[in-house]
């Protein structure tokens, strides 16, 4: 039952008195609901099994009830309406309760409902899809089933054109599945927005950014215009190579898509030689790995994680010999919004491990940050969803310095790491080769999808055009561009599963190498492709002025106030300006 204080509309009194009241009774019951159903989710995270997931879905729809109710919406609303009157904290806060409400309308209950029930059925498809690098049987099944990570493997590994066209082919199979669940979700997905007075289910996700869905494109479209010097390069040099790599000719236009060791080409990985560090790994432990990147965050003044972090956290592979099941997707926890901190791992003593664990303690120390009185509970977030992700990619930024890894034994002294190829491998993975696929691509495609409408006939063609127009690359076949049946679009998880907000990578990008950048240029003096952050307490100081406001300000303000400037591409092109040289000299050689 809801009490009758968060259930009134009317106000009785002064409109702060009122909103506190209001607040600090709502904070109270978000906090014990957000508890529950993130301890729900970690059991079944961590021990996958029927009865975690049933338990995980009874607390979910408990959460949702809660943060959906009508009344609690209602009074929002009313106290909104007075929100000239109100603290600016109060307002913040009021915005990200109704913001929550507008994902799970407790009085829109059938459509919410359908909605549910229609992403559980797409999950569930995409989930149980069994891909197929063999013809099928006359009854659709697969004699020899093949995983997603197989696709993944031959398309890094395989220099045979042949094999990797039939491998790509059969990873685009599921989007045939998947199409008409995806019509029936972006149905669904925009009546609950449009319900909530938003212009669509995309304008509803941009609207956490403080910005209405243009506003939002228009600044992921600067964001691509600001790479372009270095991506255009980049891109000519990837297709030499991968051209090389085939024995193949350059194609005079843009990129066969099975050429890339990626299924959407969204980061080129592996087309660079001599960067491998994970011999310098060898004789260390896993434990070694995560304490490591503890001491990173105590060296600039962060507190020792409590104890109970090591205890309650899954940071290793399940022992030989037990039979339960984990996620394998690295994660950062902060069950109760306050101390219950925990990290979902696995980890191995090698190098993706280091950087992985440095990145997710990157988001625990920002919940330890903003886990304080002063930031109430419904705004202890980052400044905005991409501003979490920023913060772990720094810290994995930062632990990949050379000066880091010989400051703490990792590299020996004496070796030698070719800058310029550290960089190269960095570009083609997910910064300036990642940003037209983040923030051209996947945000355009939606954007037209819910905002526009776009009709389910011209998905395919449309897919294929933002390809060629963000990333220069096209499909192996274009008779696959007028295919009814086909949806291409439809095989990236996040369209389905996290939908309209795939662009945060995009922002997470920028952000995270505005922040490197001040720390080394403006804090350490230091070169910021070789600096070491371990012991300074100024680059701390910073770090913990960020990190401890939580959403408690706008995010615009935060960046602004931490860098001097807006958020824009500027550091990331400037991070890369030596490659971008090495790119042109590349070039010339090419032409001759």
């Amino acid at each position: 039952m809801i009490p009758l204080l968060l259930c009134a509309t009317a106000l009785a009194q002064d409109p702060r008195t009122e909103a506190q009241g209001f607040l600090d009774l709502y904070n109270s019951l978000y906090v014990g609901m957000n508890t529950l159903a993130a301890d729900a989710a970690w059991d079944a995270a961590t021990d996958v099994s029927d009865l975690h997931q049933g338990r995980r879905t009874g607390a979910e729809q408990a959460y949702n009830t809660f943060v959906g109710d009508p009344k609690v919406l209602a009074r929002t609303d009313a106290l909104l309406a007075v929100g000239d009157q109100l603290d600016p904290l109060q307002v913040r806060q009021l915005e990200a309760i109704r913001f929550m409400a507008g994902a799970a309308p407790g009085h829109l209950p059938a459509l919410l409902n359908a909605r549910v029930a229609a992403e559980a059925a797409a999950s569930a498809a995409l989930d149980g899809f069994v891909f197929c690098f063999v013809p099928r049987a006359a009854d659709g099944t697969c004699p020899e089933p093949r995983t997603a990570n197989d696709i993944d493997h031959v398309l890094l590994e395989s220099r045979d054109l042949d094999e990797r066209l039939r491998v790509w082919n059969a990873s685009k199979e599921v989007g045939v599945v998947l199409k008409p669940h995806l019509v029936e979700l972006r149905r669904l997905r925009n009546e609950v927005a449009r319900a909530m007075g938003y212009s669509s289910y995309f304008g509803y996700m941009a609207s956490e950014y403080g910005m209405s869905a243009d506003e939002l494109m228009a600044l992921l479209d600067a964001m691509i215009v600001d790479n372009r010097p270095v991506y255009d390069p980049l891109h000519g040099w990837a297709t030499r190579t991968l051209a090389s790599r085939y024995g193949a000719p350059p194609p005079p236009g843009d990129v066969p898509a099975h050429w890339y060791p990626n299924r959407w080409a969204q980061e080129w990985s592996g087309l660079v030689d001599g960067v491998d560090l994970d011999p310098y790994f060898e004789g260390r432990d896993p434990e070694w790995i995560v304490r490591t990147s503890e001491s990173f965050y105590t060296s600039l003044g962060f507190p020792p994680l409590p104890a109970s972090f090591y205890e309650r956290s899954d940071l290793y592979p399940v022992p030989e010999g037990q039979d339960r099941r984990k996620n394998a997707h690295a994660s950062a926890w902060h069950i109760d919004l306050g101390d219950d901190l925990r990290s979902l791992m696995s980890v191995e003593a090698d190098a993706q491990w280091f950087f992985t664990s440095h990145h997710e303690l990157g988001h625990i120390y920002y919940y330890v940050s903003y886990s304080r009185p002063e930031v109430p509970p419904v705004l202890r977030a980052g400044a905005n969803r991409a501003f979490h992700e920023a913060v772990g990619e720094l810290a994995s930024l930062a632990a990949g310095q050379p000066a880091y890894l010989r400051r703490i034994g990792v590299l020996p002294k004496k070796a030698k790491l070719d800058g310029t190829q550290v960089l190269l491998n960095e570009a083609l993975g997910g910064t300036v080769a990642f940003i037209p696929w983040s923030a051209g691509v996947m945000a355009r495609f939606e954007y037209e999808l819910y905002e526009k409408d776009l009709p389910p006939e011209q998905w395919q063609r449309r897919w294929w055009e933002l390809a060629a127009q963000y990333q220069g690359v096209a499909p192996p076949d274009a008779a696959r561009l007028d295919d009814p049946t086909l949806c291409d679009a439809c095989t990236k998880t996040h369209i389905i599963d996290d939908p309209a907000g795939y662009y945060d990578y995009a922002l997470a990008t920028a952000i995270k190498h505005q922040l490197h950048d001040h720390i080394a240029t403006d804090i350490l003096k230091q070169d910021p492709r070789d600096c070491d952050y371990g012991g300074d307490a100024e680059v701390g100081a910073f770090l913990r002025g960020v990190l401890e406001k939580g959403a408690t300000q706008d995010w615009r303000q935060v960046i602004r106030e931490a860098t001097g400037e807006d958020l824009s591409t500027r550091a990331l092109v400037s991070y890369y300006a030596p490659l971008r040289a090495w790119l042109a000299r590349e070039e010339k050689k090419a032409r001759r």
